[in-house]
């Protein structure tokens, strides 16, 4: 699993940002040793998973006092930083909602897989990103609702990514036939001009950000968003994958043809395992909390959590309801009246 490239003002906000918030980097080799290492495991350098650790990282610092040093370390992949936290090479690996899925099913990149320390648990989630679908502008009045492209070829982004896993899950939630043509992502535009493809799923990071490819699709060829009807988004919203709006103008440079999408959010996470200390975990949280409008005025990816920082928490959670949540975050969901008596909080 790997998260996309689409954050470049990212790099400088991520330095400016600690900076106003008044917080710095460890000392040195004598002050770290005295402290506890708190290795922070995300994605590789080029993702917004890793810059999103980078400039979350000091705050933590801070919000621990001197007792903590947290240093970031890139992985190749999700894969390898949630693998690296369970195997106790790091205490927080950089997720995502489908990927718990695929961690406590077993299954992909978690075949067989048995972790040295524990499982991650439900600790915090960052950001969304919201899977929608588009169809050409030629044949979308053909579609009306997602179930209309069930059975037909579609490009849901590269095989086994995180928008790609994210419609598997919707497909099979609504039972349709999830039938997947692999193409490269830089043909996409003649693919759905040819009609090879009947749609192809397009992804936002935090509503606004496109990945650099449907970038290159919106300047290349004309299509249309089309959202789920009532009926899906009802029973999508039971199985606790709620779609989200997204406001086109906000998102594409042409008209996509709704006034309002929905797309069903995927929430990425940095979770722990549920031996971290349950008071750290809990001044992490409330240290991200008490800094999201400050983080949102850096980045736009922050704004769904400035907005609604305890909903955010709440639809990771609800999106795997089964995976045990932290003692840590149980303690702040409570504290903010959003705590689901049917959730288990890890260790009990």
């Amino acid at each position: 699993m790997s998260a996309r490239r689409n954050d470049f003002p990212f790099i400088a906000a991520a330095a400016t940002l600690a900076a106003a918030l008044g917080v710095s980097a460890a000392g040195g080799p004598a002050a770290a040793q005295q402290r506890e290492s708190i290795r922070w495991a995300t994605s590789n350098t080029g993702s917004y998973g890793y810059k999103v650790g980078a400039v979350m990282a000091p705050i933590l610092e801070a919000a621990l006092g001197k007792r903590a040093t947290v240093t970031v370390q890139p992985y190749p992949s999700t894969t390898g930083a949630m693998k690296a936290a369970m195997n106790g090479e790091a205490e927080v690996g950089y997720t995502a909602d489908v990927g718990m899925r695929s961690l406590y099913d077993g299954e992909a990149g978690f075949k067989g897989f048995k972790p040295a320390r524990g499982l991650l648990v439900h600790t915090w989630y960052a950001y969304p990103m919201e899977s929608m679908m588009a169809a050409p502008a030629k044949t979308a009045a053909q579609y009306k609702c997602w179930g209309d492209f069930s059975g037909k070829p579609v490009f849901f982004t590269t095989a086994g990514f995180m928008n790609w896993l994210n419609f598997r899950r919707i497909y099979k939630t609504l039972g349709y036939s999830f039938n997947h043509l692999e193409i490269d992502p830089s043909t996409q535009p003649d693919a759905l001009e040819q009609g090879s493809i009947a749609g192809a799923v397009v992804y936002t990071t935090a509503g606004r950000s496109l990945p650099t490819y449907w970038r290159e699709t919106e300047l290349r060829t004309d299509f249309r968003i089309v959202n789920p009807c009532p009926d899906e988004v009802e029973k999508l919203t039971a199985a606790g994958l709620k779609p989200a709006e997204v406001n086109p103008a906000d998102a594409f440079s042409k008209d996509v043809g709704q006034k309002t999408a929905y797309g069903v959010p995927i929430y990425f996470a940095y979770n722990v395992r549920a031996d971290m200390d349950a008071e750290t975990v809990y001044k992490m949280l409330n240290a991200f909390y008490d800094s999201r409008d400050k983080l949102a005025a850096a980045d736009p990816g922050f704004r769904p959590l400035a907005r609604d920082f305890v909903g955010v928490q709440v639809g990771g959670v609800s999106a795997n309801p089964d995976v045990p949540v932290h003692a840590g975050l149980a303690r702040f969901l409570k504290e903010h009246k959003a705590w689901n008596d049917k959730w288990k909080v890890a260790g009990k």
